[in-house]
């Protein structure tokens, strides 16, 4: 998602001022050829993805807009493929065992993006959960704290239009290729380009960093800025908008398939298994996880009996859950009340991390609960997290659903801030940016498998912590484990199965707690984004099975606090790299080597 600048041959010069090649450069040939091979396609993905750029705190790509050209693509990838070619020629023999590590993690993030780009992929640029639609929320992300930061936003909206026009152009090869989004998931996205169109510059959500500014940069400064700012709205963003607008509602909408299943794309079968590949990070067939998933379901619901006689409960399940969505006191009545609810959760956790975390590899930077805002909350998550910037200079935060506050149960509260907040995903991923002594790309890399496994592990280790201290809110924490297990066979029943959408609701109904409202917004992420939902549950089962394995294999030498720090110090990987990195840090323990902090420290 970045163009090119002017700044190739600058960063040619700092090259060896990369992490990893200071210490690469008096190592032997394969190593330096390995890392400096990770600086230049770093540099590369930055100079082609400006907004990540930006967010992950390298600044030199500030206000640029992705290429998403089609000539910009097959550059990319035949790029991709040069850089395939030159790792091979790099002998992993000669590397030591972290360094054989990155070999194989960077192998299989090039071969993903090629096989990506294959089944075109990028011919769907957008749909209800993510898009250039969805853009007004950049400004949550970005650093706004010196003159040039506001600079390069003014420029970025200057300069929008190529990038609208670009994506247009995807949207419509899409139509011509048959690579559309279900139309049914679709209809969600006219109100979300609506929201970006606006009489008054002042209204816009693009706006929203100039109404107040930081002091240090001069009031007539401001006020330049300000303006300009407006008239880039005026005259660039909201005609964008609105071109998008007129050919979405009129041209792409009426074009969009009215199947579900990603089968019924072009190569549907490969481009399914495909996803599942990608976000399982695993060879298991939907056919198999179908089957998983239905023997899960059955594993929580034996579970949920437990707690159904601990309540007292003499109905069935059915009716427990009919109790649930339809009594008030397990509901906030206010958005303001359920914020506050949430924020609370939040603290309660912070205290127990030393019991389970070293210390020193706690992340440093903070987080933060805030509302998602309103014009994408009915069609999106109850929660989702927002990782930092990579430099620490903008925190990350849990952005919580407050629509329809009836439809958001109390019980579910604490479990959705562990799994989005801490010990979930806002441990993990800075825990993974602040890894300075590892290459670039896997700090900042993310595999679903193992980012979302991870977060629903911590799941169940706020169990673990006693966070969920009554009947309802215990059930709540399996109502989750269920939700994630019914995942597994709603998103292979509807992509590989023939499954319609009524079915998928109703298997939804029959075995969760979630609203209607929930409900619906689920199923039709599983449509639209086919096969990460499979993430969680195969990336928390395969972590509990490597818990097992330590736990078996150290007997009253495991510790809970250093299996944890090493899943975590080697950054996100896939599963089959994970089993690999965990059965290495047994035998060391077995052997009595000492832990590797070197990654963890600052």
């Amino acid at each position: 998602m970045l163009r090119a600048s002017k700044v190739i041959g600058f960063c040619a010069l700092l090259l060896l001022a990369a992490p990893g090649l200071a210490a690469a450069a008096g190592a032997n040939p394969a190593t330096l050829a390995l890392h400096q091979l990770f600086h230049r396609a770093w540099q590369r993905e930055m100079r082609e993805h400006p907004l990540e750029a930006s967010s992950d705190g390298y600044h030199q790509y500030d206000g640029l807009w992705p290429d998403v050209s089609f000539a910009a693509l097959a550059r990319e990838n035949q790029e991709d493929l040069q850089t395939l070619h030159q790792l091979a020629a790099i002998d992993r023999s000669k590397l030591d065992r972290e360094d054989r590590i990155s070999y194989d993690l960077f192998k299989y993030r090039y071969q993903m993006r090629v096989q990506g780009y294959a089944l075109k992929t990028y011919l769907m640029p957008m749909n209800e959960l993510w898009g250039i639609q969805t853009l007004r929320t950049l400004t949550h992300t970005l650093r706004f704290q010196t003159l040039a930061d506001y600079r390069h936003y003014v420029e970025r909206l200057r300069t929008l239009a190529p990038y609208m026009h670009e994506t247009i152009a995807l949207l419509k090869r899409g139509v011509q290729q048959g690579m559309t989004e279900p139309r049914r998931v679709m209809l969600r996205v006219p109100h979300q380009i609506a929201a970006n169109i606006v009489s008054k510059p002042t209204a816009s959500p693009f706006y929203a960093p100039f109404r107040k500014m930081p002091s240090i940069i001069p009031a007539a400064e401001q006020a330049r800025l300000r303006s300009e700012a407006r008239a880039a709205i005026a005259q660039v963003v909201t005609p964008a908008y609105r071109k998008l607008q007129q050919y979405f509602d009129h041209e792409y909408l009426p074009h969009c398939r009215t199947s579900i299943a990603a089968q019924a794309l072009p190569d549907g079968r490969a481009y399914y298994a495909y996803m599942v590949r990608k976000y399982t990070t695993t060879d298991l067939t939907p056919r198999e996880i179908h089957r998983i998933g239905l023997k899960r379901v059955a594993q929580i619901h034996a579970q949920m009996q437990r707690v159904f006689d601990q309540i007292g409960f003499k109905g069935t399940y059915q009716q427990f859950v009919r109790y649930l969505r339809t009594n008030p006191r397990f509901y906030y009545k206010t958005p303001a009340h359920l914020l506050e609810a949430y924020r609370a959760a939040a603290m309660r956790v912070n205290p127990l991390l030393v019991k389970y975390f070293p210390v020193w590899i706690l992340p440093r930077v903070p987080y933060g609960v805030r509302p998602i805002p309103a014009s994408l909350a009915p069609d999106t998550y109850p929660a989702y997290s927002v990782p930092p910037a990579g430099d620490g200079s903008v925190a990350g935060y849990v952005a919580v659903n407050l629509y329809k506050p009836q439809s958001r149960p109390k019980f579910n509260i604490q479990v959705l801030v562990c799994h989005e907040g801490r010990p979930g995903h806002q441990l993990q991923i800075p825990i993974a940016m602040e890894l300075k002594g590892l290459p670039e790309f896997r700090r900042f890399d993310y595999y679903s498998s193992y980012g979302e496994g991870w977060a629903l592990y911590t799941e169940s280790l706020c169990n673990q912590m006693g966070l969920y201290d009554n009947p309802y809110s215990k059930f709540g924490y399996l109502d989750w484990q269920m939700w994630r297990a019914v995942r597994l066979v709603v998103d292979t029943g509807i992509h590989s199965e023939g499954w319609t959408r009524a079915q998928a609701v109703r298997y939804f109904e029959n075995n969760t707690a979630l609203s209607t409202q929930n409900i619906n917004t689920e199923v039709d992420r599983y449509i639209a984004w086919p096969g990460q939902a499979l993430s969680y549950m195969i990336g928390q089962m395969d972590i509990f099975n490597l818990r097992r394995q330590a736990k078996r294999a150290l007997g009253p030498r495991f510790n809970i606090k250093l299996f944890h720090a090493a899943i975590l110090e080697h950054g996100a990987l896939p599963l089959t790299i994970l089993n690999h990195v965990i059965h290495h840090w047994i035998r060391d323990r077995q052997e009595g080597k000492p832990m590797r902090r070197s990654l963890a420290m600052r």
